[in-house]
């Protein structure tokens, strides 16, 4: 029998990353659009841009994914060079001027950029410390790092939710547990990592609630896993559709489904 890989060698398998997880952009949306029922909701690119406001010169979005964030940029700071770069060629096939590139070892010179931002990504890096590092490397005197993660509490009720419906599909109580991304670097966690090359580190917490009366955007957002649901030992599809009836009928005899979030951005200096 073959060992199932640990959750570390999931979050982190390259291979993987560049194709199932990340090959295309309809996952990585998937996942974005459930924020769209979020109370407060934030503007995610504006906070970015807000604290890029004294930056000049040439901006890296390490990790780019479908390059949401590199357009807003673009579109609101036409002065800053915006250079996009990630691991996976297919997903910023459609983003002008982008490069595919590892943070562990980024094909820039010392001291060139004016900000490097690696949002919701540094959970998939093998080597965190060298990844950290070579952001520091590749920034200008006075630079800025931007990061971004979610807190070891965020969404804890799709958790359960998730090991439920596993569970109903393999005939259980309770199946196994969804890969956790962000449990690699966690907001709790960042600032320590942070500073063993950054001086200066500054959370942005952003808490929040979602709360949906239509099952599908949880759905979709549940289905967004499915690279790493296979390696699991879940049967996706079943797992899927016992998420849908038991957010469906939470919807009925409460008239919503609600999930708390926690995440958060770190400017470091």
């Amino acid at each position: 029998m073959t060992a199932q890989p640990t959750h570390e060698q999931l979050v982190t398998d390259r291979s993987l990353l560049s194709t199932k997880a990340y090959g295309t952009g309809q996952h990585l949306a998937a996942r974005q659009s459930l924020y769209r029922w979020q109370t407060p909701s934030y503007d995610l690119p504006r906070i970015v841009i807000d604290e890029l406001a004294d930056v000049r010169g040439v901006v890296a979005d390490v990790g780019c994914g479908n390059g949401k964030f590199v357009a807003r940029v673009r579109d609101d700071r036409p002065d800053l060079s915006v250079l996009p770069m990630d691991v996976s060629h297919g997903i910023i096939d459609a983003i002008p001027g982008a490069v595919v590139a590892d943070v562990q070892q980024l094909p820039i010179a010392d001291g060139v950029l004016g900000a490097v931002l690696a949002l919701h990504m540094l959970y998939h890096v093998e080597d965190q410390a060298r990844a950290i590092r070579e952001l520091r490397r590749v920034l200008a005197p006075g630079g800025i790092a931007i990061v971004s993660t979610n807190s070891r509490t965020d969404k804890r009720e799709l958790e359960h939710l998730w090991r439920q419906a596993a569970g109903d599909g393999l005939g259980i109580a309770e199946g196994p547990a969804r890969v956790q991304l962000s449990a690699r670097f966690t907001l709790e966690d960042a600032p320590a990592i942070l500073g063993a090359v950054f001086g200066e580190i500054r959370t942005i917490p952003l808490p929040g609630v979602i709360e949906v009366t239509d099952a599908e955007p949880v759905v979709a957002h549940l289905a967004s896993y499915e690279a790493w649901a296979d390696r699991m030992g879940v049967p996706f599809q079943e797992t899927i559709e016992c998420a849908r009836e038991r957010v469906t009928e939470t919807i009925r005899t409460e008239g919503s489904f609600r999930v708390t979030c926690l995440g958060g951005m770190l400017v470091c200096r």
